[in-house]
């Protein structure tokens, strides 16, 4: 019996396998590669900046997930891809997708009732250009909104700049 789902065999295990394999970004690059067609390893290792034997482990993973076949010809190993083990992961997405689909069918119908239906007028976020109250016309700033008016800077006259600043007080540690 499966602890997480409650259901015995080793199809969970092998949905595991395939969500192990898929998990890492070397091994999906190396699955779109082949989609071109079969490839050796070293043609495999080419783009990546990691060593043979690491590119092997990789693959080692794909194989047991059985997403990779290898045929062996003396030396050459030539890996392809069997893309008919992905059905497996596109069958347990098929509820899911189901789920996804009716819910945006009713979230389609309920946007549909709500452009339909008439609804209380909207106002428009944007300043008119007229002046608010008490004063000078608003200016939009960024958000549309007035910007308030800045502080007032205080100025230095020759008489400030005459004048020497007192020392800092010391501090009496205790």
């Amino acid at each position: 019996m499966d602890r997480r789902s409650g259901e015995g065999g080793g199809g969970d295990d092998r949905l595991d396998l395939l969500f192990h394999a898929l998990s890492d970004p070397t091994r999906r690059r190396i699955l779109v590669r082949l989609t071109v067609g079969p490839a050796r390893v070293s043609e495999l290792a080419r783009p990546f900046r990691m060593s043979l034997p690491a590119v092997s482990k990789h693959l080692k993973i794909l194989e047991r997930a059985h997403l990779l076949s290898r045929s062996v010809d003396g030396r050459i190993h030539r890996l392809a891809l069997t893309p008919h083990t992905l059905n497996r992961i596109e069958t347990w997405l098929d509820p899911f997708r189901a789920y996804w689909e009716t819910q945006l069918t009713a979230l389609g119908r309920d946007l549909e009732r709500h452009r339909t239906s008439p609804g209380p007028a909207r106002r428009s976020r944007r300043s008119t250009g007229g002046a608010p109250p008490g004063g000078a016309p608003a200016r939009p700033g960024r958000s549309g909104r007035a910007r308030s008016a800045p502080a007032p800077r205080k100025r230095l006259d020759d008489a400030s700049l005459a004048r020497p600043t007192p020392p800092p007080k010391p501090c009496r540690r205790g």
